[in-house]
């Protein structure tokens, strides 16, 4: 780990924050304007589901480096509810907040790879999304 910077999510405010940070840390890293925008899309993703399904939770990004590339590791969690079918909320058209239901699958298309963990059980409970981009 090179680096990481982390911002907390409590209010919406906090989604154009984390989306700031990230599009940042994207072009300090070398990513191109078209990875920039994929990678703030995905930021606000997965920050407006802490927003709205957790309460409160975190986005943390981190510089990644590896046999000559350099990279992103964006990690987002929380200690809200759970998630409790993963399967279904990962097809596409799925919502339960209204709208298109094209969050976390379009979060796993725009990101190089993508890992969701996610807790229902009393005590455990919440959800670490964790994806990671390489400059092309």
């Amino acid at each position: 780990m090179e680096f990481q910077s982390c911002v907390r999510i409590i209010n919406e405010w906090d989604i154009v924050a984390a989306r700031q940070l990230g599009r940042k840390i994207s072009k300090e890293t070398g990513f191109g304007t078209v990875d920039q925008a994929r990678i703030t899309t995905a930021i606000s993703e997965l920050a407006r589901n802490i927003f709205l399904y957790a309460g409160t939770g975190e986005i943390c990004i981190e510089k990644m480096t590896g046999t000559g590339k350099d990279g992103l590791k964006i990690i987002a969690r929380d200690k809200g509810p759970g998630i409790v079918d993963v399967r279904q909320v990962m097809q596409d058209g799925y919502t339960t907040s209204g709208g298109l239901g094209a969050g976390l699958p379009g979060v796993k298309r725009l990101m190089d790879t993508f890992d969701l963990v996610s807790s229902v059980e009393e005590g455990k409970r919440g959800t670490i999304i964790t994806t990671q981009k390489w400059v092309r």
